[in-house]
């Protein structure tokens, strides 16, 4: 019984690290080009983040909600870390309608695409002509 119960104890032990790990990971956000040249937010594991015209409207909420956040969840990350030339300071967090967190930059709350399914997808840009990545050296703050 003892051996079992160990065996238990450290999958747990290992379960509890490997979320931690991923969970830290989460926290970067880098830069990626498209074919064009032009930079773009990514996760750590290389996917696109993305922004909506709409939310300007909203001071300082989203305005993606229901069946629309269900094709574009909504990216948190509790602290970012960066790298040059991306500012830490440019990355805050907004509470959403619904009380859950949501993380931005410039003001603007970060969205993934439903069909982004690879690293260095972008499949999402111009999606109704509302939907765009963000290239930090083009990207105005959010008033």
């Amino acid at each position: 019984m003892r051996r079992y119960s160990a065996a238990i104890f450290i999958f747990a032990m290992g379960f509890v690290w490997a979320a931690t790990s991923v969970a830290q990971a989460s926290d970067i956000v880098g830069l990626a080009k498209t074919p064009s040249g032009q930079n773009y937010l990514v996760d750590s594991k290389g996917m696109t983040l993305y922004y909506f015209t709409k939310d300007k409207d909203k001071n300082g909420g989203s305005a993606c909600n229901g069946n629309c956040l269900k094709a574009w969840p909504a990216f948190y990350a509790p602290t970012i870390q960066v790298s040059a030339p991306l500012v830490a300071s440019d990355f805050g967090t907004i509470t959403r309608d619904d009380g859950s967190l949501q993380s931005s930059y410039r003001g603007w709350p970060l969205y993934y695409w439903v069909h982004d399914t690879l690293p260095g997808d972008i499949k999402g840009e111009g999606v109704g002509k509302v939907w765009y990545v963000i290239d930090p050296a083009n990207f105005p703050a959010r008033n």
